[in-house]
C-alpha cells in the first residue's frame, strides 16, 4: 500500500493546480457575464432614455401653433391686441448697415415671440415720411423710420411672397442675412394649414370666376371675388387642406378673409402690422382699432416700479406700450408740439419702470423691450377681454 500512496500523491499534487485554474476561469467568465448583463441593462436604458425623448420631442413638435391650433373646442380666439411703438432713430445710432439692419432684426424677433399685433416706427420730432417712393438708401443720411419699416415688413412677410411684394432696395441689401421669425403664418410648403398667406397672380380665370392666389402651395388657390394683382390677401383653405390625410382637389378652392380672423377665431398670432406715425402725438391719435386704445403705458427709469406685488394691469381691449429713444420717453413728448400735455403720466393711462436697480447707467431700447415685454406678459395673458 505505501509505495502504491507514494505514487499517487504526486498525481494529486499535480491535479490540483488544474482545478484551481478551472474555478478561476468559471469565476472570470462569471464575471464577465454579469459585466455584459450591466453593460446591456445600462445600454437599454440609455436606448430607452432616448427613445423617449425622441417620442417627446414629437410630441412638442406636433403641438406647434400652425398645424394644432385649428382643432374644435381647443384654442379660443383672441379678441385683445398688443401695440408696440419704438421710435426709428435708435436704428441711427449704429455704426454700420450691417449693424443696423441686425438690430431690426433682433427686434423684429423679440416682438414676434411675445405675439406683438402692431408696431408704430414714430419720429421723435414729429415729422413724417412715407415708406412709398424713392428712398436714398441705408446711409447715414437716410430716414432711420423708414429704414426700421421697410426691414420689419419685409421680415413679417412670408418668404415666397418676398420676391412680388419686395423689389430690390438698398435698405434690404443685408436682410437676407437675418434670422427668421419662424412664425404661424410663415407656412411651409407641406405644413398643414386652415389659413395662409398669398399673392394675387396675374392669370386669366373664366368671367365671374374670381382670381388665383399664390398660397406658398404646390398649385395656387382660387378666390371667389375679384380683387387687383400682386395684392396680398389672407385666404381661408377648405377642410382637405387641414387633414393630415386628406387630398388637395384639382381646384383648389379658398375664401379671402380678414388678416384678424386667425387671431379672433382660432387664438392664432398671424404677424403684425407695421405703420409709421409722426411723433407720440400720431401714435396715439391714428389708431387703426375701432375706439382707439384704451390702454396706454409709457416705459421709462422714472415710472412706477411695475415688478411689485401690487402691480397690475387693468382689463383692456388694445393695449399699447410705447418706449423711448436714446434721451429716453421724456425727449420724444418734448420734440412734439402737438401734445397738450408735457407730463407722461398725463399723456398715459400707467407709466412704469420694468427694471428698477439696473446695473448699467442707460437701458437701451432693443434691450428694454424684451425686459418689459416679458415682464408684461403673465398681465396680458390674465387680461378679462
Amino acid at each position: 500500500p505505501t509505495p502504491r500512496l507514494a505514487k499517487m500523491e504526486p498525481t494529486m499534487g499535480g491535479n490540483a493546480p488544474k482545478r484551481k485554474k478551472k474555478k478561476k476561469r468559471k469565476r472570470k467568465v462569471e464575471k464577465e457575464m454579469k459585466n455584459d448583463e450591466i453593460f446591456s441593462l445600462k445600454r437599454n436604458k440609455a436606448e430607452n432614455l432616448v427613445e423617449d425623448e425622441v417620442k417627446m420631442s414629437s410630441v412638442l413638435e406636433t403641438r406647434k401653433p400652425s398645424e394644432h391650433s385649428f382643432e374644435k373646442g381647443k384654442v379660443k380666439g383672441r379678441k385683445y391686441t398688443v401695440s408696440v411703438a419704438i421710435p426709428g432713430s435708435i436704428v441711427g445710432n449704429a455704426q454700420s448697415p450691417e449693424l443696423r439692419t441686425y438690430l431690426v432684426g433682433q427686434i423684429a424677433r423679440a416682438l414676434t415671440i411675445f405675439e406683438v399685433d402692431e408696431i408704430v416706427v414714430y419720429s421723435e420730432d414729429g415729422t413724417s415720411k412715407s415708406v412709398e417712393g424713392q428712398f436714398e438708401g441705408n446711409t447715414k443720411r437716410a430716414d432711420p423710420n423708414v429704414f426700421m419699416a421697410r426691414v420689419l415688413q419685409y421680415l413679417e412677410t412670408p418668404q415666397y411672397l418676398r420676391k412680388e411684394l419686395f423689389p430690390r432696395h438698398p435698405d434690404l441689401k443685408y436682410a437676407g442675412l437675418l434670422n427668421p421669425l419662424d412664425a404661424p403664418h410663415h407656412v411651409r410648403i407641406d405644413t398643414k394649414s386652415l389659413y395662409r398667406e398669398g399673392i394675387v397672380v396675374n392669370r386669366p380665370t373664366k368671367p365671374g370666376a374670381g382670381v388665383w392666389v399664390n398660397v406658398g402651395l404646390r398649385q395656387c388657390a382660387l378666390v371667389g371675388m375679384m380683387i387687383p394683382s400682386k395684392t396680398r390677401v389672407t385666404v381661408e383653405l377648405p377642410a382637405a387642406a387641414v387633414d393630415p390625410k386628406g387630398k388637395l382637389p384639382r381646384t383648389l378652392r379658398a375664401k379671402a378673409v380678414a388678416p384678424s380672423k386667425p387671431r379672433t377665431v382660432n387664438g392664432l398670432y398671424w404677424g403684425y402690422s407695421t405703420r409709421l406715425a409722426a411723433g407720440l402725438g400720431g401714435v396715439l391719435r391714428k389708431c387703426p382699432y375701432k375706439g382707439g386704445y384704451d390702454l396706454t403705458i409709457g416705459t421709462s427709469e422714472r415710472g412706477q416700479d411695475a415688478a411689485g406685488k401690487g402691480f397690475q394691469l387693468p382689463s383692456f381691449r388694445h393695449i399699447l406700450i410705447v418706449f423711448g429713444g436714446l434721451g429716453g420717453l421724456e425727449d420724444a413728448i418734448e420734440g412734439d408740439e402737438t401734445l397738450r400735455e408735457s407730463e407722461p403720466e398725463k399723456i398715459f393711462t400707467m407709466y412704469i419702470n420694468s427694471c428698477t436697480n439696473q446695473g448699467s447707467r442707460t437701458i437701451r431700447t432693443e434691450e428694454a423691450l424684451p425686459i418689459t415685454l416679458s415682464l408684461l406678459r403673465p398681465h396680458i395673458l390674465m387680461n378679462s377681454h
